[in-house]
């Protein structure tokens, strides 16, 4: 599938309106499958808050309850909520893996030279900045050759402000 610069930024973004009403980029936690053609953000975490109260539910109810008695429900209700909280772990890493593998082959045709994991890293990395730079891009609502070439110009200047860190990650890949 093709998908235009904006709905990539849109699957791993969101706008999170400041008090002066202005608007600033954050980085997703939990990457968007809508825009790409998944599931919504909304019904993952949906899922994810509902699982300990099916649990719950589940448990705790008066036909099973009596026939586990107290101690033994609490000790099933603990024991499965690790496994729920594992399983939101897998959901969620599987969830933005897909998002990813989606948008990246459509990202490189974007930025060739600049690889998705750099930009959406959590650690330090030469664009760390990006985010920032997207929220001042993104206010201005341009077209997507608009923005791929003022992103273009953000990336020279993040190369060249951390030319050191690049440089550093070059050595180490050859």
């Amino acid at each position: 599938m093709n998908y235009d610069l904006k709905t990539i930024l849109l699957s791993v973004s969101t706008f999170k309106e400041n008090s002066d009403k202005s608007k600033q980029v954050k980085k997703r936690l939990l990457f968007d499958q809508a825009p790409v053609g998944g599931l919504s953000i909304k019904w993952f975490w949906l899922t994810f808050i509902s699982m300990p109260f099916i649990e719950y539910a589940i448990i705790f109810n008066p036909i099973i309850f009596p026939m586990l008695g107290i101690a033994q429900a609490i000790v099933f209700f603990v024991v499965f909520l690790s496994i729920v909280m594992i399983l939101i772990y897998a959901l969620y890493a599987f969830n933005n893996r897909s998002v990813i593998d989606r948008i990246k082959p459509m990202w490189e045709g974007y930025f060739p030279e600049i690889e998705l994991n750099l930009i959406l890293t959590s650690s330090h990395s030469p664009y760390r900045e990006f985010f920032n730079e997207y929220s001042l891009i993104a206010a201005e609502g341009l077209s997507d050759e608009a923005l791929k070439s003022k992103l273009d110009d953000a990336f020279t200047r993040m190369q060249e402000d951390n030319s050191d860190l690049l440089e550093a990650m070059n050595r180490n890949k050859s």
